[in-house]
């Protein structure tokens, strides 16, 4: 079967969130991510080289498209394609507040850059954080950029969007929610847990005013040495890196 250009014009359209929407399937591309997807996502569609057809010869997908490099340079968004793309079916998973009880998640309120959102993911994997909760305002993490900069968390990581402010106001009082503010205690001297949920805010404006409100351990990153003038703020994903190592280090 060729790629015919309705179909590479269906691909290319998934880079629209309101086709993604439609169809609730995403688009991968690239040997490493697509393969570290496939077995996690039901794959509707795969189109690659004979090259790595044969290589692969146990990927399974309702339609698979055997591609020239040239149809497969047509049909990607990358500025160089890479032997392959999947679409994927986009998963539909239970937003469940008793997680927060059992273990420790993230929450995001209204981070809108899809690089900052997949750089997340992995640091969320990285931890072993499988469960982020997502303001309706937060990038789409099946945003073709996002997806490739998870680099494969996508298949260990959950994310649940849902109405933030309310997912916080339903959790037992005594799950503790851990924000970072500017005017926190010291990350490094306040008691930790493991288990909870820890938000983190927009880049441009941090944690919104309604969120604020549902927070019950602030916390802030000093910045090293104390009292010295330095830049305004951390980028979002790096300030979640150095949190969550915290978090993990001390709960060893």
């Amino acid at each position: 079967m060729t790629l015919s250009k309705n179909k590479i014009k269906y691909i290319r359209s998934l880079e629209l969130k309101k086709f993604r929407k439609e169809e609730k399937v995403f688009l991968a591309e690239g040997p490493k991510l697509v393969g570290d997807l496939l077995g996690h996502f039901a794959c509707q569609l795969l189109v690659a080289l004979p090259s790595w057809l044969t290589a692969h010869p146990e990927a399974h997908a309702e339609e698979t498209i055997e591609a020239t490099e040239e149809e497969l340079t047509r049909a990607s968004l990358l500025k160089h394609p890479q032997e392959v793309l999947a679409v994927f079916r986009i998963p539909e998973y239970p937003t469940d507040t008793d997680l927060p009880a059992q273990t420790l998640c993230l929450a995001l309120d209204d981070v809108q850059d899809p690089g900052n959102l997949g750089t997340i993911v992995r640091i969320a994997d990285w931890f072993g954080i499988h469960d982020i909760f997502c303001s309706a305002g937060t990038a789409d993490v099946y945003n073709p950029k996002c997806v490739q900069a998870t680099m494969g968390a996508l298949a260990r990581v959950r994310l649940h969007y849902c109405p933030l402010a309310d997912f916080l106001s339903s959790l037992d009082k005594d799950i503790p929610v851990f924000g970072t503010f500017l005017d926190g205690e010291n990350l490094y001297s306040q008691e930790l847990a493991d288990r909870g949920i820890i938000v983190m805010g927009n880049e441009g404006n941090g944690i919104s005013s309604e969120i604020r409100q549902r927070i019950n351990r602030r916390i802030l990153i000093p910045n090293y040495p104390a009292g010295c003038e330095t830049s305004e703020s951390l980028n979002v994903a790096v300030a979640t890196a150095v949190v969550c190592a915290e978090f993990r280090r001390r709960m060893q």
